[in-house]
């Protein structure tokens, strides 16, 4: 009887609240094993990880180039600076520094502010050097600095281009005496450091030649040389050896020959077809000049001149002498002469006294007229670039000619048509057959290489290629993430869960039933359950809700009642 009353009285006291004996999440991650726990603990580290992977990377994904082009040392130089300021950066080949993008501009005025990057014109000093004046400084020091000075300031201005990354100016200048009878003069070279991909033309060259010819005295621009990086000579001072002709005849001739190609095209593409049409003009051009001076006199006389006189000379002079005396002297001589009278039967006449005879007299004129002459005088000079001869040479391709089956065949131009092209052709080109233009037009099967389409995959395309590798460290890290959630995390979460009501083990409903009666020990009748108690509302309510707790309850009273 002792006995068996014993066991219940012992066990009574573990019967405790169901709000004291249900444990905590906390207790319940307690309880799980060890492997579990591991399991948790570095499921929650790897995602910490991943999650602070993904926000600095968000963070400082967006970069921008701060500087491109840099030499080492200058790369090393704002490197450097930026390490001070503490900026992240990354360098790429080719001299370029990437800085987050809200940063760029802020950087580079602070890098600026500096004296960075220096560039190839760091240590290209100005005339500042002037400035710094040492006693007993000869003459050939202050012309040595003068010609650095000048230097530097010419290299200066010549980068501040935006196609020139770097320049050296080197300048010749002899030294001016008047003892000399012939002065040598100064020359020039300019060595360019040209950015990546950028080229100078004509005339950014002949300004540069220009600047330096306009800095220095008496510096002819063809004695300025000016070269790139890879040793070419840009400035073209004289005739090519080849042709004949120097840089801008040159480049007039290209031109010409290119609005003629253009024109050609422009006029026969719409009939023909894009890309079936080749055309080339070449142009003879006379760049000779020539200069002529003439000088003709005229008379202006005709029908219609007025005749202008200029001066007008008269001379008249007479000469008259007496005529001697005749006659037979006497006193008959001295009277004066009677008429003549003939004999009427032809006898003599008588003697007649002497008489004077008749004199002599001569006139002579004169008249001298000058008139104006005129004078033309005419100089003609020979324009320079004129088109001498035009040669032209056009190919047409094949017609592509599809019959009623549906077969495609190529078919020469007809004549006629060809005819109608060269017409065209004579027409937008100028023809002048005075002057020696020929034009051929013919028709030919144009080649075309097959070239068979590549059929790439569609997970090898550029564009795919690109978003993957811009998209597989964020996916990397959310895949790691999830593995740690769902692989780690959550088994052990649902480990430490309570059962659902399914998955319960024998309660105490099961245990204590109204209907049945409380067991006894040996030899003691069986007492009768109450039909109504508040401690066994509790301990139902208590099974209900902590099935684990009832269990080791329970549990524990058998093990005391066996004990």
């Amino acid at each position: 009887m002792d006995n068996a009353l014993s066991a219940p009285a012992a066990a009574a006291p573990v019967m405790i609240s169901p709000v004291d004996a249900q444990p905590n999440f906390v207790q319940r991650l307690n309880g799980l094993p060890l492997r579990s726990k591991l399991t948790m603990g570095a499921g929650l580290l790897a995602l910490a990880g991943a999650v602070l992977a993904i926000t600095l990377w968000s963070s400082q994904g967006d970069y921008r180039p701060l500087f491109s082009g840099l030499s080492d040392k200058d790369g090393g130089a704002v490197i450097g600076q930026l390490a001070a300021m503490q900026v992240p950066y990354k360098h790429e080949a080719g001299g370029t520094i990437l800085v987050p993008a809200g940063q760029v501009y802020e950087l580079r005025m602070k890098l600026a502010a500096q004296g960075l990057p220096k560039g190839g014109t760091g240590n290209a000093v100005g005339f500042e050097l002037m400035d710094k004046s040492s006693i007993g400084q000869t003459q050939f020091n202050e012309r040595l600095n003068f010609q650095r000075a000048l230097e530097g300031e010419l290299t200066r201005t010549i980068t501040a281009m935006s196609d020139v990354a770097d320049a050296r100016v080197h300048l010749a200048m002899p030294q001016q005496n008047g003892f000399f009878r012939e002065q040598q003069k100064p020359s020039a070279s300019v060595m360019l450091t040209l950015r990546g991909g950028r080229t100078l033309d004509r005339s950014q060259i002949a300004g540069i030649v220009h600047l330096v010819s306009s800095s220095v005295p008496e510096l002819n621009p063809k004695a300025v040389s000016v070269l790139d990086q890879t040793g070419a000579l840009l400035s073209q001072t004289g005739a090519d050896p080849a042709t004949g002709l120097d840089g801008q005849q040159l480049q007039y001739k290209q031109q010409i020959e290119a609005g003629y190609n253009k024109r050609i095209f422009e006029l026969l593409e719409p009939v023909v077809g894009r890309d079936n049409l080749r055309a080339t003009v070449t142009a003879d051009v006379d760049f000779s000049q020539t200069e002529a001076t003439a000088e003709e006199y005229r008379p202006n006389q005709g029908p219609n001149a007025q005749a202008a006189v200029r001066s007008s000379q008269n001379s008249e002079s007479t000469n008259g002498n007496a005529a001697p005396p005749t006659g037979v002297p006497g006193a008959a001589t001295n009277q004066p002469p009677v008429p003549a009278t003939a004999p009427v039967n032809g006898a003599s006449a008588p003697l007649q006294a002497a008489q004077g005879g008749a004199g002599q007299t001569s006139n002579r004129k004169e008249q001298v007229t000058n008139y104006e002459v005129d004078k033309t005088v005419r100089v003609t000079r020979g324009a320079v670039g004129n088109v001498k001869r035009l040669n032209a040479a056009i190919v047409v391709n094949h017609r592509s000619v599809t019959d009623a089956k549906g077969k495609t065949t190529t078919q020469p131009v007809s004549a006629e048509e060809i005819t109608r092209l060269t017409d065209l052709v004579k027409e937008a080109m100028g023809f002048n057959a005075d002057r020696g233009d020929s034009v051929k037009v013919i028709s030919a099967p144009f080649v075309v290489d097959k070239t068979e389409p590549v059929d790439v995959p569609f997970y090898k395309q550029p564009w795919l290629i690109d978003i993957a590798r811009s998209a597989i460290v964020p996916l990397a890290f959310v895949a790691i993430a999830l593995i740690a959630v769902f692989g780690m995390i959550r088994p052990a979460i649902k480990a430490a869960a309570p059962l659902p009501p399914e998955e319960k083990p024998e309660t105490v409903d099961e245990v204590v039933d109204d209907t049945e009666l409380l067991p006894t020990a040996d030899g003691m009748p069986k007492l009768e359950a109450p039909v109504h108690s508040e401690k066994l509302d509790r301990a139902r309510s208590l099974a209900r809700d902590n099935p684990v707790a009832v269990a080791n309850i329970v549990r524990d009273w058998m093990a005391g009642q066996t004990a």
